[in-house]
């Protein structure tokens, strides 16, 4: 009886250890891949948005920079971590409605191998192009680019990238042929676009307004339906000629399949009151950025929502990543 009595302790006992530890979370540190270069667009609204999410958690949220094959290897490391809330993912419209629908050696599942948490901001994207071509708005581009079939190229940030297919929506759009030339990143797509190697970018407006400021390249038009509340004059690409052109990117917070409930619970409530703060709205405001928000499930309607979309334009175009 003794040793019965004894095993119901230490068996109770261990319940109450866990069901202690799993409402500890967060108890240390929680770790956030940005699974493209620092200075990036995903980086920059990263580091903004956890340093006020970190306050409402409770703990210090590091951001973990992971580059490489378009987003795909910080992703694929953020669905093989353990499923407890401490190594979540800033994904985007390149990691998580593109990329594995052009690139069929992408190794995870975004169904089945993460689990979304929260929808936090949504940019537009700004077209823009090298100072040495004679063209001051987008019909000098366009009637450069098709004087000149295939000598004319586009940069992005990788194969499968929302500034790949956004440059593929473009040219569908204008009826042009151009080069496609992808980099590691945008930063280093702008190194090339001063010297002239490189064309044209459609380029998050969070990472192209720095260029904008210091004259190095010249912005033909706002790829969205409406133009920018920080850049009045700046007309759309739809008013220019054409029509309906809308290139916007999504970024949210996803973590491993298997990450408990309760911690998706939490991480959303966090991430939820953080885009509430009138500090971190005027940041995003400054960087071109609107805070979204709302409920996982949210979150899973607008990825699928621009999954088909991207899907039309793949099957037209017949891309795909060798």
């Amino acid at each position: 009886m003794q040793k019965l009595l004894t095993g119901l302790t230490l068996a109770l006992g261990l319940l109450a250890a866990g069901s202690a530890s799993a409402q500890a979370y967060p108890a240390k540190p929680v770790r956030l891949v940005v699974p493209f270069p620092a200075g990036g667009a995903t980086d920059v609204l990263a580091r903004a948005i956890s340093l006020h999410a970190a306050e409402k958690l409770g703990q210090p949220i590091v951001i973990d920079n992971k580059p490489g094959a378009g987003g795909t290897l910080g992703s694929d490391l953020v669905a093989k971590a353990d499923p407890d809330g401490y190594t979540l993912l800033i994904a985007t419209g390149s990691t998580h409605s593109i990329g594995p629908l052009v690139n069929p050696k992408t190794p995870y599942n975004v169904e089945r191998d993460f689990v979304p948490i929260i929808d936090v901001a949504s940019t537009s994207s700004l077209m823009v192009v090298s100072k040495t071509l004679p063209v001051n708005n987008l019909a000098d581009f366009i009637k450069l680019a098709k004087s000149q079939p295939g000598k004319l190229n586009f940069g992005s940030s990788g194969n499968g990238t929302n500034s790949h297919l956004g440059g593929e929506l473009f040219k569908a759009a204008a009826g042009v042929y151009m080069t496609h030339i992808p980099y590691r990143g945008t930063g280093l797509v702008f190194n090339d676009m001063v010297s002239g190697q490189v064309h044209m970018l459609m380029d998050n407006v969070v990472t192209a307004q720095p260029h904008m400021k210091d004259g190095k390249i010249k912005v033909l038009g706002v790829a969205s339906l409406r133009r920018l509340s920080f850049l009045p004059d700046l007309p759309t690409l739809h008013e220019q000629g054409l029509k309906n052109f809308d290139l916007s990117n999504w970024f949210g917070i996803y973590g491993p399949r298997g990450t408990p409930p309760d911690v998706v619970q939490k991480v959303n409530a966090a991430f939820n009151a953080a885009l509430k703060e009138p500090e971190l709205q005027k940041r995003l405001s400054v960087l071109g950025a609107t805070p979204t928000g709302g409920t996982p499930q949210q979150m899973a309607a607008i990825v699928s929502g621009e999954t088909a979309k991207w899907r039309k334009l793949i099957a037209e175009r017949k891309l795909a990543v060798d």
